[in-house]
C-alpha cells in the first residue's frame, strides 16, 4: 500500500481518493490490471514527497540481494508421529497467554 503521510485535509483527501480507486479498480474485484498499475504509478508520482523533490523510488535500483538465499525444504513427519507433533503444537498455542495486554 502507498503510505501517504497525514498532511491535514489534503492528506486525508488523497488517501480517500487512493482507497476509492483501489476499491473500484483492483484486479481481485474484477478491475483491469493495466488500468490498476497505471493508476498506482500516477498516485506514486503525485505523492507529496515526490512533488517536493524527494527521492523517487522508481529511480532507485531494486535490491535483489535478498533473493539470493538458498531455498530450504523442511520435511515433517507423517503418520502417528506427525499427528502427535501437530496436536502438541496446537495445545501449546492454546495454552499460551494472549499477546495483547
Amino acid at each position: 500500500m502507498i503510505d501517504v503521510p497525514d498532511r491535514g485535509e489534503e492528506g486525508r483527501a488523497s488517501r480517500a481518493a487512493f482507497r476509492a480507486f483501489v476499491r473500484e479498480n483492483h484486479p481481485d474485484v474484477g478491475g483491469d490490471p493495466h488500468v490498476f498499475a497505471e493508476g498506482l504509478d500516477r498516485f506514486r508520482r503525485d505523492r507529496p514527497e515526490n512533488r517536493q523533490g524527494g527521492p523517487d523510488r522508481q529511480d532507485q535500483p531494486e535490491d535483489d540481494s535478498r533473493y539470493d538465499a538458498p531455498v530450504v525444504f523442511v520435511s515433517t513427519p507423517g503418520g502417528v508421529a506427525g499427528l502427535t507433533n501437530r496436536v502438541k503444537r496446537w495445545r501449546g498455542r492454546r495454552r499460551r497467554p494472549p499477546r495483547v495486554r
